[in-house]
């Protein structure tokens, strides 16, 4: 049998809702939609896309990293906007990050939980996909 390691970034609303930051099954890595939420529980960057995109790229990193993968390994991402307004600066982090590992991307505009959200991101990484 496969075993499941997760992970969790302590925030309220992972214990409230009785979910993981990440999963390990395998090879395989699956990081639930992380805003940015600091330790405090506070929002990260209101009102700045790209500060909330850098903030949210470095805590899936993090996750990812506790459950032994590296950002190489991620072979999706899915982006959820409060506006499409806010599609380029947040792409423009994303490429930054991920200009050379060009994993497969979704991009949608939606309605996120609080007010001072602006970006959603999860992804799904596997472990040696990066080389």
């Amino acid at each position: 049998m496969t075993q499941k390691n997760t992970v969790s970034s302590d925030t309220v609303w992972e214990e409230l809702a009785g979910y993981s930051r990440a999963v390990r099954i395998g090879e395989r890595i699956l990081v639930s939609g992380t805003t940015a939420t600091g330790p405090d529980g506070q929002v990260v960057g209101p009102g700045d896309p790209a500060a909330q995109t850098r903030y949210i790229l470095d805590k899936i990193e993090a996750a990812i990293r506790s459950l032994g993968g590296q950002l190489s390994d991620v072979v999706r991402t899915r982006i959820y906007l409060r506006s499409v307004d806010d599609g380029e600066p947040v792409a423009r982090i994303h490429g930054e990050r991920f200009g050379t590992i060009r994993p497969v991307n979704t991009l949608v505009e939606a309605r996120l939980v609080g007010d001072d959200y602006l970006v959603e991101i999860e992804a799904e990484a596997v472990i040696g996909a990066g080389g």
